[in-house]
């Protein structure tokens, strides 16, 4: 019973994560929910009482997916700030691929319609980057001028832009270029000296696919 209600639950939130995505939080509606994830009202109100409810968990299903795609890159072992760049085409691949990514981002920004803080998602990016920023100049790779904080808020702010904006312009065909002409810009600004050579090399790791 466990595992079939794991499953509905499952089913629940990719049913929101298509309805939201399409029609944003004021349209969608429950019982459109329930047609999406074939369920009835009655298993869709065992797992969620609300709308609002149901708001919150694509947004907090859609920071885990986060949270294990950077820990998979992690795990990686490369220097902090490849880690840095994989983890921002990581972000644009899942927000091509993953229906819940692109739900949570279109809730994230319609969150005050429902009283959703939303800030924990983003400060825990923040914190992600800040350390892994911190480590970088350790590792020599930026120079010493750079202030971990504030490139980690420019970084997390100049990703959520360059979505948006694909978003707007594209529909985000263009997003993982958009991305990789963010770090060209980015980089001669915060590399150290000894490696402005690496520049290229850096920026083409958005190109490369996951298991290169």
């Amino acid at each position: 019973m466990q595992q079939r209600a794991r499953a509905t639950r499952e089913s629940i939130l990719a049913g929101a994560a298509a309805v939201f995505e399409k029609q944003g939080y004021e349209t969608a509606s429950l019982a459109r929910v329930a047609e999406a994830a074939s369920v009835t009202k009655g298993a869709l109100y065992f797992h969620f009482r609300s709308k609002e409810e149901l708001a919150r968990a694509v947004i907090a299903a859609q920071h885990a997916l986060g949270v294990e795609r950077s820990a998979a890159i992690l795990a990686e072992g490369r220097p902090a700030l490849e880690t840095m760049i994989l983890m921002s085409r990581g972000f644009g691949q899942d927000t091509l691929n993953e229906p819940m990514v692109r739900a949570g981002i279109r809730l994230t920004f319609e969150a005050s319609a429902f009283g959703q803080d939303v800030a924990g998602p983003y400060q825990h990016w923040v914190e992600g980057l800040e350390a892994l920023t911190r480590a970088a100049r350790e590792e020599g790779w930026l120079h010493a001028g750079v202030d971990s904080g504030s490139f980690a808020h420019v970084l997390v702010a100049s990703v959520t832009g360059v979505q948006m904006v694909s978003n707007v312009l594209t529909g985000r065909r263009d997003l993982m270029e958009r991305i990789e002409e963010m770090w060209a810009a980015l980089l001669p600004g915060i590399l150290a000296k000894e490696h402005l050579h690496e520049g290229p090399r850096l920026v083409r790791l958005i190109r490369e696919t996951p298991d290169e």
